[in-house]
């Protein structure tokens, strides 16, 4: 089939960022060691900057192309907008961080961008070997970047567990799409729904493996439990910019195909796929909340704080409803800027020269660096979801959304769950504000640093007081999947 012009126009933002990806690795053989530091970075955020306008201008189209195997639609774009902001901030965090470890930044912004670029397929894939394809661009880019600190042996460590666990994942996956293949005799997801809203899946226990099959293979993508265990070594040992970049586009790219495929594709048997997700949920908030309160590293409490956040996506999906899909949408644009805003801070944290990453680092950062302490409480505070922040709001509409789908005791188990993790959160604002500094650690910052940590506090505060523009963007963004089990809220 030859690709037509509205094909090229629907996935221009994709062929946009892998070209700059591209352009990067072209400068960087071109040009002097000295100046790559600054031009790479600016080439990837102008290459961004790019996209997003594409984006933004499509903003409200729906449409498929490329054979109705990718979608252009509120939904997706949505998404891809988030993810331009996760990796804008990325960039401007990384460019001191690079200097400081002495780290070769030549292939470094284009694996980001090859990154984003694998996500962003993921987001539209209206079809599962696309979906594959996309993940397996993105994991690929995260398998180098993990181990970017070569001299590092946890770097590498990070790198090569994160690698046997993504290719088992990708197998699991892969097996579950050509189950589903057979089954169905296609790949399209809104043809798989068709066919199970006319045939049903009872009559073939084949389809209930496959389904199995496929929250395994997403599962280790969002990091659920018990499909987690890559995650706190990756996160620790990964260069500090990637593990923050790695925590956000890749559990968005995840949650967005786990609300596509189950909703649109496997609606029609949600009394099956719900109770798994509803198991998956209870464990993986439970686990992964009292798990962090014994971590000393800051890098490992956020990567079990994101699997418990992760858990709160999957109520919003798992209720199948109109604001349960939005409010998951909501907490994931949130969830960017906590996130990122709070390993922007340990980013800038340095132990005689040499980055720091145990939470007693943090003691008296408040007498040494008060602005920096005080914005680390607020995203301590956001991802605790202690009002007036973003992150309250976003769990709020999560709980709500299981509230309003009579899953009452859900809502109470994940409420006891994010009681729990306040513990863990308040021990780095204790550590900050009580305890005496250290002399020997330091903050190392620069102006873009300082502009990326400003805009995700600022955003988490905004968004925390004046929550409607959000709430209103993702709730008309979520109205383009239209599969039998969404229902309009009233």
């Amino acid at each position: 089939m030859t690709p037509t012009l509205a094909d090229v126009g629907g996935v221009l933002p994709e062929m946009i960022v892998a070209g700059f990806a591209c352009l990067a690795l072209l400068i960087e053989a071109f040009i002097s060691k000295s100046s790559k530091r600054d031009i790479l970075p600016i080439t990837a955020l102008i290459g961004v900057a790019i996209a997003a306008f594409f984006t933004v201008n499509s903003m409200w189209d729906s449409r498929a192309v490329m054979g109705g195997t990718f979608l252009v639609d509120p939904f997706s774009n949505y998404f891809k907008l988030i993810l331009y902001m996760a990796t804008a901030l990325t960039i401007m965090l990384s460019m001191n961080y690079l200097k400081q470890e002495g780290i070769n930044v030549g292939e470094y912004y284009a694996f980001l961008l090859f990154a984003l670029c694998g996500t962003m397929i993921t987001v539209s894939a209206e079809d599962l070997l696309l979906v594959f394809l996309g993940f397996e661009l993105t994991a690929l880019s995260f398998y180098i970047l993990a181990g970017f600190k070569r001299f590092r042996q946890k770097s590498m460590e990070a790198s090569a567990k994160y690698f046997v666990i993504g290719s088992y994942s990708s197998g699991i996956l892969l097996f579950g799409v050509s189950l589903l293949y057979g089954l169905a005799g296609t790949t399209n997801l809104t043809a798989i729904g068709q066919h199970l809203t006319s045939t049903g899946p009872g009559l073939d226990p084949a389809w209930i493996l496959a389904l199995i099959l496929l929250i395994i293979g997403f599962g280790v993508k969002v990091a659920v439990v018990p499909f987690h265990m890559w995650t706190p070594d990756v996160y620790e040992g990964a260069p500090t910019p990637v593990t923050a970049f790695l925590s956000v586009v890749s559990k968005i790219a995840a949650l967005a195909v786990f609300i596509r495929v189950f909703i649109e594709a496997f609606g029609g048997i949600q009394d099956i796929w719900q109770i798994l997700l509803i198991i998956l949920t209870v464990m993986t908030i439970f686990f992964a909340n009292i798990v962090a309160l014994l971590q000393t590293n800051i890098k490992r409490m956020l990567a079990y704080s994101g699997i418990a956040h992760a858990g709160y996506g999957l109520i919003g999906i798992l209720v199948a409803t109109h604001m349960g899909t939005y409010a998951v949408m909501l907490h994931l644009l949130f969830y960017v800027f906590m996130t990122m805003g709070a390993f922007g801070v340990v980013i800038q944290l340095r132990k005689n020269g040499l980055e720091s990453e145990e939470i007693e680092d943090f003691a008296g950062l408040a007498k040494r660096q008060p602005v920096a302490a005080f914005i680390m409480l607020i995203f301590m505070f956001a991802l605790a979801g202690i009002p007036p922040t973003a992150g309250f709001i976003g769990k709020f509409y999560i709980f709500m959304a299981a509230v309003h789908a009579d899953l009452t005791w859900l809502a109470v188990l994940a409420v006891i769950g994010s009681g729990i993790s306040i513990y863990f959160y308040l021990k780095v604002i204790m550590v900050m504000y009580m305890k005496e500094p250290d002399g020997n650690v330091t903050l190392s910052t620069s102006q873009p640093a300082i502009i990326a940590l400003a805009i995700a506090a600022i955003t988490v505060i905004v968004f925390g007081v004046y929550p409607s523009p959000a709430i209103d963007f993702a709730d008309q963004a979520v109205l383009s999947i239209t599969p039998p089990v969404i229902v309009a809220t009233p």
